[in-house]
C-alpha cells in the first residue's frame, strides 16, 4: 500500500477536525459573549 495516501487523508481528516472544533468553539464563544452583553445592559 502507498504510503502517501495515507498521509495525505490523514492530514485531511486533521485539518477538517481542527476546523470544525474552531468553528464550533467559536460559535459558542460569541453566544456566550452575546448573551452576557445582554444581561448586562438588561435587553432581551
Amino acid at each position: 500500500m502507498e504510503w502517501i495516501p495515507v498521509v495525505l487523508v490523514t492530514f485531511k481528516l486533521l485539518v477538517f477536525g481542527i476546523g470544525m472544533f474552531l468553528a464550533i468553539k467559536w460559535h459558542y464563544d460569541k453566544e456566550k459573549q452575546h448573551k452576557k452583553e445582554n444581561d448586562k445592559t438588561g435587553e432581551p
